[in-house]
């Protein structure tokens, strides 16, 4: 068999020269031996997906949908968010929010191993580079779980700065990187003693994500507040080296290296875009993708040569080609997905196909989208995902380009043009400083899509309007007349 190599900055043969963060390891072309995972919250499902032929395989289900899920004598999973990695890529780390849980799964057999119990409202967790610890930042406290994976149990806590968001460790293990989601900080632990060595100021309170450049050079946060990212410096003395506008609902970060050169790819939620930056001293936007509703997760393969995106009201993931940053697949997974990581060679034999089971009830879904309603904010938009869960149906509403920190509030009407009708209160939400705001209901809400998951007559069929919070007729969004189901 014929080995071909492929030199950095030479470029004699196509070769992207990507490591996945937060070690380093060499190209690993795509194969059906890999895997995508989406972490999805409202259906407490993990969406697995066959790269080489960008086909949902089915989902591991680790809970059931509300209502069932707020029983007292639930014992599943209950908003599943977060996912990790091992080094060796057999074992998945899921964290659920609601439950407060780790939960370890065997890639291999999609069987889950066991499951940690941690404090209040855990976010992300991540193994270190030689996988002996797995870190998961406790997001409702103010500290660091640190779990040794093999006895699954919680060894120390390593206290910080209130709501740690998450933790990503440089590829040579030395440093963790832990951005906080409730105060403007970023804190330095040395990985081996865990011992803090530093706080570095966050430009605003409420970072979600955070990724280290596979060169080790670099670490890069998303705001979401603020719709920005911070990148610093991934040495002492560890400073800040840009501030970025990147959007409305800035998610998730993470880099790709190809022979174009070396790149930040950036989830926008209210823009439903994906921003792409060439790293450098100065980072310069270089492409924008549109992509589905509300883009969230994203994680490069193996050989840089894709990036994969999981959309929280789309119900879909998006494969797009690095090199023309174009989308080359859409594939359908759960309901209102978060995290996302592609994990090389998950599964080393076999089909992989063990213990899951088809999307089921995660499939009945439905996609609206609201407009500006008035002349006084003519840039907002949002979208919207309605999901059911049985009996009863969840509904999401992404809003971007309103008031900085305003109140607005979400009603449902008789029409969607004045005038409007009946109106009943469904949720109220808050804008972030950027304008943006996400806000979620549960409820009998399929009559919101005349082609929703239920069929509807125009008779029964309701909308979505949302207004000033103070003056129902102040109109600032309204649902257009389009509407998708799945």
């Amino acid at each position: 068999m014929k080995v071909i190599r492929c030199l950095p900055f030479l470029f004699l043969v196509p070769c992207a020269f990507a490591q996945q963060a937060p070690w380093g390891r060499a190209d690993i072309p795509i194969s059906s031996h890999d895997r995508v995972y989406a972490a999805d919250q409202t259906s407490n499902t993990v969406s697995v997906i066959d790269p080489e032929s960008n086909k949902l395989l089915g989902v591991i289900r680790l809970g059931d949908p509300v209502p069932g899920a707020l029983s007292p004598l639930y014992k599943g999973q209950l908003l599943v968010h977060g996912l990790g990695y091992s080094p060796d890529s057999k074992t998945l780390a899921v964290v659920s929010v609601g439950s407060n849980s780790v939960t370890l799964i065997d890639t291999a057999t999609n069987k889950v191993r066991g499951t940690i119990y941690v404090g209040r409202s855990p976010h992300e967790a991540f193994f270190t580079p030689d996988g002996r610890e797995l870190w998961v930042t406790v997001r409702g406290e103010n500290y660091v779980s640190v779990i040794d994976p093999a006895l699954m149990k919680e060894t120390r806590r390593i206290e910080m700065t209130n709501g740690p968001g998450m933790t990503m460790f440089g590829p040579d293990g030395k440093y963790a990187f832990v951005c906080s989601s409730f105060l403007p900080e970023m804190t330095v632990v040395d990985a081996a003693s865990h011992q803090i060595l530093k706080r570095v100021p966050q430009a605003s309170p409420f970072c979600p994500n955070i990724a280290v450049s596979p060169e080790n050079d670099e670490v890069w946060i998303t705001l979401k507040d603020a719709g920005k990212v911070q990148v610093f410096s991934a040495k002492p003395p560890f400073e800040q080296k840009a501030l970025l506008d990147t959007g409305p609902i800035t998610n998730h970060v993470n880099f790709v290296n190809n022979r174009n050169g070396k790149f930040a790819y950036i989830t926008i939620g209210g823009a439903n875009e994906v921003k792409v930056y060439r790293r450098g001293p100065t980072p310069a936007l270089v492409a924008t993708i549109p992509v589905g509703s509300l883009p969230h997760g994203i994680w490069p393969s193996g050989d840089g040569s894709r990036v994969y995106v999981a959309f929280e009201n789309g119900g879909e993931a998006a494969a797009i080609d690095t090199l023309t940053n174009k989308v080359i697949a859409n594939i359908p997974i759960g309901q209102t997905t978060q995290a996302l990581v592609y994990v090389p060679n998950a599964v080393p034999d076999g089909p992989g196909t063990a213990n899951l089971t088809p999307l089921g009830e995660a499939a009945n879904s439905a996609r609206l989208h609201l407009e500006a309603g008035g002349a006084a904010y003519p840039n907002a938009q949002a979208s919207v995902s309605v999901n059911s869960l049985g009996l009863l149906d969840l509904v999401e509403v992404a809003a971007a380009g309103l008031a900085s920190q305003a109140q607005y509030q979400v009603y449902i009407a008789e029409s969607n043009h004045a005038p409007f009708g009946k109106l009943e209160p469904l949720a109220v939400f808050k804008t972030n400083p950027d304008g943006a705001g996400i806000v979620q209901a549960i409820g009998p809400l399929k009559a919101l899509a005349a082609k929703g998951p239920a069929s509807s007559t125009a008779a029964s069929q309701r909308f979505l309007i949302v207004t000033d919070s103070k003056d129902a007729n102040q109109v600032v969004l309204r649902q257009s007349n389009t509407s998708s189901a799945r």
